[in-house]
């Protein structure tokens, strides 16, 4: 699993989405994202649908996981 607590595009706080990893000032769970790119959505089409979150927030997200997924294995 990885840590995400040194990304900072992402957050969690108990008050927000119950303890749920969040974009960074927002309520939008980053599983979402996930989901979505695995539904086939696009990154573009991400941020319309979840107004808000900004372009470099998905990428930076993306770009943590992808580097510290093989060190989380």
């Amino acid at each position: 699993m990885i840590n995400w607590s040194n990304c900072p595009a992402v957050e969690s706080t108990q008050d927000r989405v119950s303890g749920a990893l969040v974009f960074a000032g927002s309520r939008v769970p980053i599983s979402a994202l996930f989901e979505n790119l695995e539904d086939g959505v696009t990154l573009k089409e991400f941020t319309e649908i979840f107004a808000g979150i900004k372009i470099e927030q998905v990428k930076a997200i993306l770009d943590f996981a992808a580097k510290n997924s093989l060190t989380a294995a």
